[in-house]
């Protein structure tokens, strides 16, 4: 299969299912895309808004409108002409009632069939937890939750459950005996003392050879559907049963007996950051991880996707969080292997200067380490200096991006991820009691040095497999990691630092050693997506269109000669990986971040305006004993930039927006421990700033002169996404200005209705016409449209190789620096001006023009000709972004 020409990102949910999904299809066919890229859609837990909590892999959401919607659905494509990409979730499931698998476990533990597919730890140090599940979901401790009859006993048919508000949990069926003896003493009923003495004498859970699995599972079974029997024909037998549930529902000591003797242990939901022992996606206690290394596990999980693959119903995939699998590229291999040779690419966030491994048959990533480079090329790297000095006064801290990194690294590993931390050093216990030169070390030594070491690793993870020595890139980050952990601490044991640098290199094969690589290579992954995209991006805010997945707010900007350097290995290299702009997974829109990288052009102006908001906002920070104010000044540098660049923004959406930031910092309140003055504070100052005249006046003025700049990057940004090598990602509803904030802001409903009107309109408006209607998108809507058109039309200009080569072009005049230009394979051509700002301020293009290649060239934009050297006055001046075609291009595609 070949790679996309394009794809459109479309996020089902409940209230968008198939059927709406379908009804798209012509319109997006018509804006020139040729793929739908869909958001997770085989089963997830009810109600679910995004898909990644699946609960069935074997069946299609029912929610979304199941088997029948979904067969509408791909029909409607292929009637458009569109082909298909899933998002699909390999490393974790939703562990509700509705999954069969997880409640199998919690029913049977390690007997269940399905022990093996989640990554449980049986054996943990803590006897308590061993053969255990442990569920940290009661709202106060176990004992005071137990006392206020919170817990409850219940008989459902045959089975019995625990119930807890929501919550339902299965009772393992040994210990079924404790009611049903009581019940059979009560009624003098034979049967139901056979049944207890029968349940009682069930294979033990811990009993996993396969004459005591068959036996459990299959017995449960009959006994269940016997129970069931009696009560539905003799009700007095039912009666007695349920008398009995009712009798240790009121005795707290019997009740807690019956808990005390399941597969699974009720816990306060506090308990999960230190003692959780199944591994989760990230902290997300109802998100079980997956151990897809397990080739039952893959197929089991896969067979539907692949089926689809090989029906030809889907034509990729993406799959989701790879860094979580236990060997990511074990685990590629597999896929492509059994996908006949889809387009696949990988949710792989690269850090600044990290490459994606060359080994795994991939297409390339989804695209966030593309949005750092284009968004780069728009910031003003002279402005830094100036806005890091205004952050610092305004907020009265140190900018050191390192540092709020490495911070934030410990508060996540102490706070959120302290499970995880848990469980590794035990591992590394594990791996010195086996050597006589390392089994004297202590544990608080062990976790130390762990602990340091994660907080200096320079990227998500590294990749090295069970029997495995380390290649050159991962051991250079290993090497700078333990050279980091033992700068900033010289209190760690050398000795422990130089074990785990042999262990995470794989110089140690132990089984021991081996796991803990393992292990820790999947948990940085977590420590640094928790610090970095969930605590630090809410922390250091000196410049927010820097704060997005996949970048680098200590990288300030990017020159072009890097800009084009990067393309050209790019189409060497990863010519189909994705190209994405704005995701499901981004703090803030495209247009958010276009709009507030103009701040770098003009850093002193831009610190004027956030103190006069500030000012302006005085009267609705709320005084605090101590003599301080709520919100402090840094949530408020971080609030007034968000309101700036999401401008005009409704109360209702600004207030979700600032829950989820402040607490994500984790720095006045947080998720585990939210603190209600300060929440109020940051409530009532949006409140009172939005509904005062004053202030409201102040924001106008400030973003006036931002808007159309603002619309210049997002349009410049738009092009060069839709013509750099790879294959561009448009998300749903951002063919048009799109000012959304992080999820769920980024997952409204989109106006298709309007969309469609206005690229029906914009067959009749000459380019004049299209600026003229700005505001209303039409210019972005011009640009998408003729660049996607253009790719479909003739895809080997964009695609690998030759046909589809990168070469910079150069431009040359007073403002050469404002212009980035390139030709695809010598017959597409794309021209964006860049810092607009300061080309505004120095006169703009004056003498600056742009060598062509030879031949005539025609702008799909405006349909202008033009030849040889251009003037940027000239092409510019209606549409403010060029997109040009070769006469034999234009001729051959319209």
């Amino acid at each position: 299969m070949s790679a996309p020409a394009s794809t459109y990102r479309l996020q089902l949910r409940p209230e968008f299912g198939f059927d709406a999904a379908a009804a798209v299809a012509d319109y997006l066919a018509e804006l020139g895309i040729t793929h739908a890229y869909v958001s997770p859609y085989l089963q997830a837990a009810p109600g679910s808004a995004h898909g990644y909590d699946v609960v069935d892999h074997r069946h299609v959401n029912v929610e979304l409108g199941g088997d029948a919607g979904h067969g509408r659905f791909c029909a409607a494509l292929g009637a458009a002409g569109l082909g298909q990409v899933l998002d699909i979730v390999p490393n974790h499931m939703a562990i509700t009632p509705e999954n069969a698998w997880w409640t199998d476990v919690l029913e049977n533990g390690p007997s269940s069939r399905y022990a093996s597919y989640f990554d449980v730890d049986w054996d943990p140090p803590e006897q308590k937890l061993r053969n255990t599940v442990l569920m940290p979901v009661l709202g106060n401790h176990y004992g005071k939750v137990l006392e206020d009859g919170e817990l409850e006993l219940a008989r459902d048919g045959g089975s019995f459950v625990i119930r807890y508000h929501d919550h339902v949990f299965p009772v393992a069926p040994p210990t079924y005996d404790l009611p049903l003896a009581m019940a059979a003493a009560q009624s003098g009923s034979d049967d139901l003392a056979f049944l207890a003495s029968a349940c009682e004498s069930l294979p033990r859970a811990t009993a996993t050879d396969r004459p005591s699995l068959l036996r459990r599972h299959r017995d449960k079974e009959v006994l269940k559907r016997q129970l069931a029997r009696l009560c539905a024909e003799d009700p007095s037998i039912a009666t007695a049963v349920d008398a009995a549930v009712t009798r240790i529902n009121g005795d707290v000591d019997l009740l807690d007996s019956l808990l005390d003797r399941q597969n699974h242990r009720l816990a306060f939901w506090r308990t999960a950051g230190s003692e959780l022992d199944y591994r989760r996606f990230f902290d997300v206690t109802t998100l079980a991880g997956l151990r897809m290394e397990e080739e039952h596990v893959f197929a089991d999980t896969h067979e539907l996707v692949l089926g689809w693959l090989r029906a030809g119903v889907l034509d990729g995939l993406r799959i989701d969080h790879p860094d979580g699998l236990l060997d990511p590229a074990q685990y590629l291999e597999r896929l492509h292997a059994e996908a006949g040779g889809a387009w696949i690419v990988v949710e792989k966030i690269l850090e600044h200067g990290e490459a994606l491994p060359v080994t795994w048959p991939v297409d390339g990533t989804t695209g966030y380490d593309a949005m750092g480079v284009i968004g780069g090329i728009f910031l003003d790297p002279a402005g830094e200096a100036a806005l890091t000095e205004a952050w610092e006064a305004f907020t009265g801290q140190t900018w050191d991006w390192g540092e709020l990194v490495h911070e934030a690294k410990h508060i996540v590993m102490r706070d959120v991820l302290g499970a995880d931390l848990h469980r590794l050093t035990q591992t590394f216990v594990e791996v010195c009691e086996s050597s006589r030169r390392h089994r004297d070390h202590p544990r608080p030594t062990l976790r130390d040095a762990l602990r340091e070491v994660m907080a200096c690793f320079g990227v998500y993870r590294t990749y090295v497999a069970a029997g495995e020595v380390t290649g050159l890139a991962d051991a250079a980050v290993i090497d700078a990691a333990l050279v980091e952990a033992a700068e900033r601490r010289p209190d760690l044991d050398t000795d422990v630092l130089s074990l785990l640098g042999a262990v995470l290199r794989g110089n140690l094969q132990t089984e021991a050693a081996t796991k803990l690589r393992l292990r820790f290579q999947q948990t940085t992954g977590s420590v640094m997506a928790k610090s970095v995209e969930d605590t630090a991006f809410y922390r250091g805010t000196r410049l927010l269109s820097l704060n997005e997945v996949g970048g680098d707010p200590g990288t300030f900007g990017m020159g072009i000669d890097a800009f084009h350097h990067h393309w050209v290995e790019a189409q060497e290299r990863w010519p189909a990986s994705m190209i994405s702009s704005s995701t499901h997974d981004t703090k803030r829109s495209e247009d958010v971040r276009a709009r507030l990288a103009l701040l770098s052009e003009v850093p002193d102006r831009a610190a004027a305006a956030l103190r006069r908001l500030s000012e302006a906002a005085t009267p609705q920070r709320t005084p605090q004993p101590d003599g301080t104010r709520f919100p402090d000044r840094a949530t408020e540098w971080l609030l007034l930039q968000t309101l700036v660049g999401a401008h005009p923004l409704s109360v209702d959406r600004a207030l979700a927006y600032a829950e989820k930031a402040t607490r994500e910092a984790k720095s006045q309140t947080s998720w585990l421990d939210p603190v209600p003055a300060f929440d109020e504070a940051v409530r009532c100052y949006l409140e009172g700033a939005l509904a005062d005249d004053a202030f409201t006046s102040a924001l106008d003025e400030v973003v006036a002169p931002l808007v159309e700049a603002g619309w210049i990057n997002g349009l410049a940004a738009q092009l060069l996404k839709l013509t750099v090598p790879g294959v561009p990602d448009i998300y749903q509803g951002t063919e048009l200005w799109d000012l959304s904030l992080v999820d769920p802001d980024n997952r409204r409903p989109v106006d298709y209705a309007r969309r469609r009107s206005m690229l029906a309109d914009l067959a009749r408006l000459d380019a004049e016409a299209v600026w003229a209607r700005r505001e209303e998108g039409f210019p972005k809507l011009a640009v998408t449209a003729a660049a996607l058109r253009l790719r479909r039309r003739a895809p080997e200009v964009f695609g690998a190789g030759a046909a589809g080569g990168y070469t910079p072009l150069v431009a040359t005049g007073s403002a050469a620096d404002h212009v980035v230009a390139f030709s695809r394979g010598g017959l597409a051509t794309t021209i964006v001006p860049r810092l607009v700002l300061g080309l505004e301020a120095q006169g703009g293009w004056a003498d600056t023009v742009v060598a062509l290649p030879e031949g005539r060239w025609r702008n799909l934009l405006t349909g202008a000709e033009v030849a040889g050297a251009v003037s940027m006055a000239v092409l510019l001046r209606t549409i403010p972004v060029a997109l040009l075609v070769a006469e034999e291009l234009w001729e051959a595609t319209t």
